[in-house]
């Protein structure tokens, strides 16, 4: 691991890590409730929920490189099942303090459900934004064929997701550090291409799913739906003016629904 050092917005790097290989980062609130355990999406990072780990008042907030990307980038192998063992590894470490709360993004969704699914006993709240659950859709896409070069599907893939014109503004160095996190996407992709079976029925913790109003709302809309029949203690938030990246564009009003939710459970 790197030396203790300070990331952008009060975020911590951990010197010693809970899971071995893994890149954690932190910040500490004085007298918090709960946990927060923070899951990024594809191609994405932990130290993105930097400004949503400020805004928290009342909860601590753990966030990390996934396995196969940024700074956990050497550790493998890359795999739902691996995925999911480093987050209740980080839940159990989280627990020693307290509650713990999940917190995911996109195919961070995907692990916090599945994960509050396979160990209920580890989380006290679920919160996703947009969970990746493509396969739940009624109107399926044809599925795009994957770029045999990892390093050109990243590329694909933030140019599809974020846009062209950000790409072109990234520098070389930050265009490389995306390219060298493709191995990791192209197995988040493929594991939603397989449709993983989720027993969503086992969840305990009270869920709450936040989608905004971008132009995949209607997808969004539809999952809720569906996933308000499988679990018990449910809770739909919508937001205006939010797009997939909440956490960076919206983070007061997700750090409110956090602390709120929490408050209420």
């Amino acid at each position: 691991m790197s030396p203790d050092a300070v990331l952008p917005l009060e975020l911590r790097t951990m010197t010693e890590s809970p899971v071995a290989g893994l890149r954690v980062v932190e910040r500490m609130v004085e007298g918090a409730t709960a946990t927060v355990i923070a899951i990024h999406g594809g191609l994405d990072r932990g130290g993105s929920f930097a400004r949503l780990a400020r805004r928290l008042r009342t909860l601590n907030l753990i966030a990390y490189d996934r396995r196969g990307y940024q700074g956990s980038r050497d550790l493998g192998p890359l795999s739902l099942d691996e995925n999911l063992s480093d987050l209740q590894q980080l839940a159990k470490y989280a627990s020693q303090r307290g509650p713990v709360i999940y917190f995911g993004h996109s195919y961070g969704g995907l692990l916090a459900l599945t994960s509050a699914a396979a160990e209920p006993e580890l989380v006290q709240l679920v919160v996703t934004y947009e969970p990746a659950l493509p396969w739940s859709y009624r109107r399926q896409r044809p599925k795009r064929e994957f770029s045999l070069d990892p390093a050109q599907e990243a590329e694909n893939f933030f140019r599809r997701i974020v846009s062209n014109a950000v790409w072109e503004r990234l520098s070389a160095q930050e265009k490389e550090s995306r390219r060298l996190d493709g191995p990791a996407l192209l197995n988040d992709l493929q594991t939603l291409r397989d449709s993983p079976l989720l027993q969503l029925q086992r969840i305990e913790a009270p869920t709450v799913y936040i989608y905004g109003d971008g132009p995949n709302k209607s997808n969004y809309e539809e999952v809720a739906e569906r996933l308000s029949h499988e679990i018990q203690d449910f809770t739909i938030v919508q937001i205006d003016r939010a797009p997939h990246g909440a956490h960076l564009a919206n983070p007061d009003k997700l750090a409110s629904i956090i602390e709120q939710q929490w408050v209420n459970t």
